[in-house]
């Protein structure tokens, strides 16, 4: 087996640098969703099930973008084909969603319909480039540059999530209407849908054009894929019996990780505006709930920046302890982030909780990719990546089908509590870290080596 060549940073760094746009559109979808679902006259109880329509379609696209990007090669690699396409169906996307009451301009059920499809779609190219990714820097990286692979990708990840949850308020800051006329969304909303969609772009054409994939030889013979390997036609669901053991075991993680995740962005704006702007229950288009609606895009760019600055120490943390440490303790304080929101009534003291909440996701963008990457054959990696990314959508489905009616049924419509009950979902998932097997820190303490390299 040829030994796979070590990339230099930068190569490390352009191979993820597209995941910086992908992740300002995400984050303007992630803060922002709800706010326009909401000016378009979706109800507080039924927001969870609009925002099914985003992980329904991770569900369908990553297992069948993950095995056709393993069976695909073109001029431009295997993964880059689809990382470009998804990015420009994701731009259009983020074009149409805020204009929906002036495409549709009837108005009313129908500007909504509109906006939930544009919603769909734009989730679905979302998953289109994101899946890729994961498994370009897999793809990309030996095994001993994994987690700074994963690292970069993360910090990346995490600089776009920062500018695009403060655009809205950015621009009302510098002039922008921030206040929409009933049925409409806000001018603040629509131009930077305008902006992220276009760095989208520009930042997945960097990946694209300075990232040379290694040719089918080339990854063959780096990975010690044989001839017989590669007439091998294993069915979908012989896949699924040979999934390995440690991404079941990750798969209960990410099931107590992603659960709270999808309640913070569906909740999160109703919660705030009530618990510290005193708005009643469904108002959506006063002042004080738009103000709201900018004060949790700072509060999304406050945990995605602590995210950057703790991805670039997550390697020195897992070199003194290991990756399920630091992946347990990030769960932690991200459980007792969610959960202080409840206790403060100052609104910039929820930059405090945030700072518990960007330390979890940066920890969740990349600790289970790097444990399970270890795990996986190489000839398999985009597929398995792909049916991984299921235990990202499927805790979404869940918390969006019963997040209205757990809301309405235990707290009253007071949407801050749903901020405490994801507070003690996350807790318990990070228990559930300790029963991970990371089989490749495990052959590194074999050879003698740290258990974090």
């Amino acid at each position: 087996m040829n030994n796979k060549p070590r990339l230099s940073f930068w190569q490390i760094w352009n191979v993820s640098f597209g995941f910086l746009g992908v992740q300002f559109g995400f984050a303007l979808q992630n803060a922002n969703a709800s706010r326009i679902l909401s000016n378009l006259g979706a109800d507080l109880h039924n927001l969870s099930l609009f925002w099914l329509v985003a992980p329904t379609m991770g569900l369908l696209v990553q297992p069948i973008v993950g095995a056709a990007s393993d069976k695909t090669w073109t001029r431009i690699g295997r993964r880059s084909p689809f990382i470009l396409g998804g990015a420009l169906l994701s731009m259009l996307a983020m074009f149409f969603m805020p204009n929906a009451p002036y495409i549709i301009t009837a108005g009313g059920v129908g500007a909504l319909i509109f906006g939930a499809v544009m919603l769909a779609l734009m989730d679905g190219s979302f998953n289109v480039t994101f899946q890729p990714f994961r498994a370009l820097v897999a793809d990309m990286t030996p095994e001993d540059q994994r987690n700074i692979g994963y690292s970069v990708q993360s910090f990346l990840i995490n600089c776009g999530a920062v500018v695009g949850s403060a655009l809205p308020f950015i621009l009302t800051a510098i002039g922008v209407n921030n206040s929409p006329v009933e049925g409409e969304v806000a001018s603040s909303v629509i131009w930077s849908f305008y902006i992220g969609g276009s760095l989208l772009l520009l930042s997945v054409l960097v990946t694209v054009f300075k990232t040379k994939e290694y040719p089918p030889k080339e990854f063959e013979a780096y990975n010690n894929i044989t001839e017989e390997d590669k007439v091998k036609n294993e069915s979908f669901f012989k896949l699924l019996g040979n999934i390995p053991k440690t991404m079941k075991q990750l798969a209960i993680v990410q099931l107590f990780s992603w659960f709270p995740l999808f309640i913070m962005w569906v909740f999160s704006t109703p919660a705030i505006a009530q618990h510290y702007w005193n708005t009643a229950i469904g108002d959506s288009s006063s002042a004080a709930y738009n103000e709201a609606g900018n004060w949790v895009g700072i509060c999304f760019a406050a945990y995605s920046l602590y995210a950057a600055l703790f991805s670039m120490l997550m390697p020195y943390f897992i070199k003194l302890t290991s990756r399920k440490m630091v992946y347990a303790m990030a769960l932690i304080l991200g459980g007792l982030g969610y959960i202080s929101m409840f206790f403060f009534h100052n609104p910039y003291m929820l930059l405090v909780s945030m700072l518990g909440v960007g330390i979890a996701w940066a920890a969740i963008l990349s600790m289970p990719y790097a444990i399970l990457s270890g795990s996986l054959p190489p000839k398999r990696m985009g597929i398995y990546m792909g049916l991984f990314n299921l235990t990202v959508v499927i805790p979404q489905i869940i918390s969006g089908l019963f997040g209205g009616l757990i809301l309405r049924g235990f707290f009253n419509e007071k949407a801050i509590f749903m901020l405490v009950f994801a507070g003690c979902i996350m807790l318990i998932g990070s228990l559930g870290v300790l029963f991970v097997k990371d089989v490749s820190a495990e052959k590194t303490l074999q050879k003698g080596g740290t258990g974090g390299h």
